[in-house]
């Protein structure tokens, strides 16, 4: 265990941070802000997934899942809405096809360059 002390906007707090095997647990008064794990990993394309790939063209939250596995969509049709600087941004089908996999769910967060699904 570390013992650190952190000053927030002025407050002073004691925190006290055990290692552990790739995550990070604190121990502060109630008032200090929480440390939290990192988050999951985002979930992998499937396998036979497509071969067409809708990616995240920022980083952010989903927001919404628009389209699921099996729906024909057309170019230009969201797929995928993304929250990103309190911006709602729609990823959209390159191209026309169907469906092939929705490799993320409402409320995962995202990196610029993420499969959020694809198409066939």
């Amino acid at each position: 265990m570390k013992n650190y002390t952190i000053t927030v906007n002025g407050n002073v707090y004691d925190v006290t941070v055990e290692e552990g095997a790739g995550s990070a647990v604190a121990s502060a008064p109630a008032a200090a802000p929480a440390v939290k794990a990192p988050a999951a990993p985002v979930k992998k394309a499937s396998a036979g997934a497509g071969s067409v790939k809708v990616e995240a063209g920022a980083a952010g939250k989903v927001l919404k899942v628009n389209a699921s596995v099996g729906q024909a969509v057309k170019k230009g049709d969201t797929v995928i809405t993304l929250e990103s600087m309190k911006m709602e941004i729609p990823m959209v089908a390159p191209q026309d096809g169907t469906v092939a996999s929705i490799d993320v769910a409402a409320g995962d967060a995202v990196e610029a360059g993420t499969v959020l699904a694809t198409l066939n």
